[in-house]
């Protein structure tokens, strides 16, 4: 699923690793994503990558159930869209909102 957010005031990976995402680096691809684990164990894994689009940042993000199984025919076991797909894209959307003007509290003059 593609999800377009706006751009944060910090840097994606601080916002992603608030959201419980951790970076990933596949060394194969020469790629930087980020996963967030939904047990103890690596998967099942919400998977995403963010794609610079200029202003808005869009983030493609699937669900990995296991590990891929490559050879004849790659196998690759991502689900891209349903219902849990589209709670995590939701969760993720608010944590990319801008947050209000954060005013110091005014002093009341005694």
């Amino acid at each position: 699923m593609r999800i377009a957010v706006s751009r944060p005031t910090q840097r994606p990976s601080v916002v992603l690793r608030r959201a419980g995402y951790s970076e990933f680096h596949d060394r194969q691809a020469n790629q930087v994503s980020y996963v967030r684990r939904l047990g103890t164990y690596y998967y099942p894994r919400f998977h995403l990558y963010v794609v610079d689009s200029g202003q808005d940042l869009q983030l493609n993000l699937h669900l990995d159930q296991k590990q891929p199984s490559y050879g004849v025919g790659h196998q690759h076991s991502g689900e891209y869209d349903g219902w849990q797909i589209e709670a995590e894209a939701e969760r993720l959307k608010q944590f990319f909102q801008p947050l209000p003007d954060q005013k110091h509290p005014t002093t009341v003059p005694t």
